[in-house]
């Protein structure tokens, strides 16, 4: 009876500290998302009551040496309250779907696709200013769509295709179909993001490989 008792405290206390390792992930990723898309409101709010909408001019302006401060900037900064709300709902969605696959992967795939991203556009982009975090939602996008092909893993494939099927349409983005539109912020940002998803699944294949050496 005392070791059964013991065995079961043992098998309690584990599967608590599990449930509580879990619900902190949660609640870090839920702050992680939350920040980061209120930081964008914040920005907004500020250049739009405050400054005019100055802020703006410090986008990505391509081929330009006051345009490469756009590169880490440019994902801060929009146009008006639609074009961040279309940007939030998509970092919401695809961001949080990152993380929970990996939170290491969320931020890499989001500074992947701020600079990687962002470097493109300034090298082949057309001569105006690229504002706007859309190239970092294609980058998550780019990089959820594209993991399960590079990891083959059932869970990871399974996502993929899920993610291609109900939201596939939104590639539409990276075609020069609307004026106004920065097409090439969302085709460099998915090439970003494949990029990242390829990179993440050679170095977990490399140290699988050595692992079982």
């Amino acid at each position: 009876m005392i070791q059964s008792t013991r065995t079961s405290t043992t098998v309690s206390r584990r599967g608590s500290s599990a449930r509580g390792g879990v619900g902190q992930y949660l609640r870090r990723g839920v702050a992680t998302i939350g920040g980061v898309i209120a930081l964008l409101w914040i920005v907004w709010l500020v250049n739009a009551a405050l400054l005019g909408g100055s802020l703006l001019a410090f986008g990505i302006l391509p081929r330009t040496t006051r345009g490469l401060a756009g590169i880490p900037l440019h994902p801060l900064l929009h146009a008006d309250s639609v074009h961040l709300m279309h940007n939030s709902l998509g970092l919401l969605l695809f961001g949080t779907l990152a993380y929970l696959k990996e939170e290491s992967d969320f931020w890499l795939v989001l500074v992947i696709g701020t600079f990687a991203g962002g470097l493109a556009v300034w090298l082949l982009g057309r001569p105006a200013i690229h504002i706007g975090a859309s190239g970092v939602v294609f980058a998550f996008f780019g990089y959820l769509v594209s993991v399960g092909w590079f990891e083959r893993r059932i869970g990871t494939l399974i996502l993929s295709i899920v993610l291609f099927l109900g939201w596939g349409s939104v590639l539409l983005g990276v075609l020069p179909l609307q004026r106004g539109i920065s097409w090439e912020g969302h085709l460099f940002g998915f090439a970003a993001g494949v990029f990242a998803a390829w990179s993440l699944s050679r170095g977990r294949a490399r140290v699988h490989a050595r692992a079982n050496a």
